[in-house]
């Protein structure tokens, strides 16, 4: 956990011009959400290598937004563009714009530690600490000397999870006791206790058995009531059951056929997507053709 920050910039909230489609026109299904971010052209490299280019659209408030497409086309790339988390690799570059609530977050002013507490990220495979639940929730509030009862916001958090009265009587014993469900439930739990504004999600189900999966689901939905949450699968069934919005992904060769890029294809309200997409691309990839 990185250092508390005393003196961090702050990050103003302004009412931006919502973007326009991938294909250059503007939703009319629906009145627009507000948007908490904007991506203008984003592109990640690693080094020469593109990993992912030119991406542009809009994530709405407290809605879930679904990132999805093969392996390797940028998806996991992208979401940590949203915290500045690739900014812990030393070769990766990011260019474009990615707006949040107005403001370029890769600004010079802006403070990454800073971001990365209003945009929480949860992870892969369940990462608790080493420690017991209770000191799990409770380390991201001391850390960052958050002011209030820890008790309190250690059982806020857990409740906001819907973990807690599966734990609430074992506060205290080591986190690596619990099953994987209920510790990925605890690390929603953990980015939940330092109160972000936004959670990501990357492949949050992929190691966890159906009815886990279920209460996850089941989790995000609840909590984009109070959070704008993006979200990074494989599961196709899954971003059409707890999504608002969906972009698709795919890879494409360069000339000489060696390097992969990731590119956008579709991005759209995720009824759309899976039911009647623009592009016969993402047609064949959510009806199985390809993949």
């Amino acid at each position: 956990m990185a250092e508390p920050v005393t003196e961090s910039p702050e990050i103003r909230v302004e009412t931006p011009e919502p973007a326009k489609d991938v294909d250059g026109s503007r939703p009319g299904q629906k009145r627009a959400r507000e948007p908490i971010f904007q991506l203008a052209d984003v592109t990640v490299s690693y080094g020469e290598k593109r990993a992912v280019r030119e991406v542009t659209f809009d994530i709405a408030k407290h809605e879930i937004t679904a990132l999805i497409g093969p392996s390797g086309c940028g998806k996991s790339t992208l979401i940590r563009c949203l915290n500045r988390m690739n900014d812990l690799i030393p070769s990766a570059r990011v260019e474009g714009k990615v707006v949040y609530h107005g403001q370029d977050l890769y600004g010079p002013d802006v403070d990454a530690v800073e971001v990365r507490k209003r945009i929480g990220m949860v992870f892969q495979k369940p990462n608790p600490f080493p420690k017991s639940i209770y000191d799990n929730i409770a380390f991201g509030p001391r850390v960052l000397g958050m002011k209030g009862e820890m008790d309190e916001i250690v059982e806020r958090a857990l409740r906001h999870a819907a973990v807690w009265d599966e734990v609430k009587d074992r506060l205290k014993t080591n986190a690596f006791g619990m099953s994987g469900g209920q510790q990925q439930r605890l690390c929603i739990a953990r980015c939940l206790a330092v109160e972000p504004d936004v959670i990501l999600m990357d492949e949050p189900c992929s190691a966890l058995d159906p009815i886990s999966t279920g209460k996850i689901e089941d989790l995000m939905i609840d909590l984009k009531r109070e959070y704008s949450i993006v979200i990074v699968t494989h599961n196709m069934q899954q971003a059409a059951r707890v999504s608002d919005k969906t972009a698709f992904f795919t890879v494409e060769l360069d000339e000489d056929e060696k390097n992969r890029t990731g590119r956008v294809v579709e991005f759209d309200d995720t009824e759309k997507i899976f039911t009647n997409p623009t592009d016969p691309r993402t047609e064949a990839y959510v009806t199985g053709k390809v993949g």
